[in-house]
């Protein structure tokens, strides 16, 4: 019904953290040879608007979510409190996931530019 909303919310504050990290590194005075951590966190706001873009048309599609208000049929319909159980258990563990999977791609990531680093100073 509205699972969707738990992730887009997510999304819409990583994405203005973002927007606040990319001007902090942009005024910053010197270059990291790393990927920025604006770049990294770009990677989760992917995941989690197209991840929320793909359940909003899913939803969508079997008539859950409607055009006109309020917008979702379960609160049409006075389904409030189910709609309220499968945004807390099924939101909540998509975007959890989302998130841990956007963890191990940064610490691999991470992994790789350490790894890179040592080779460059080895070599130099």
């Amino acid at each position: 019904m509205a699972c969707f909303l738990v992730p887009a919310t997510e999304a819409v504050v990583t994405t203005a953290i973002e927007k606040v990290a990319k001007k902090r590194e942009e005024n910053g005075k010197s270059k990291s040879s790393g990927i920025d951590f604006s770049t990294k966190l770009s990677w989760l706001n992917k995941m989690l608007w197209g991840g929320s873009a793909l359940l909003a048309f899913e939803h969508v599609w079997h008539g859950e979510v409607v055009p006109f208000f309020p917008f979702l049929t379960a609160v049409k319909n006075g389904e409030t409190l189910a709609m309220l159980d499968e945004m807390k258990s099924v939101g909540v563990i998509m975007a959890v996931v989302v998130t841990l999977s956007w963890v191990v791609m940064v610490l691999i990531s991470n992994a790789i530019e350490r790894r890179e680093d040592k080779k460059e100073s080895a070599t130099s």
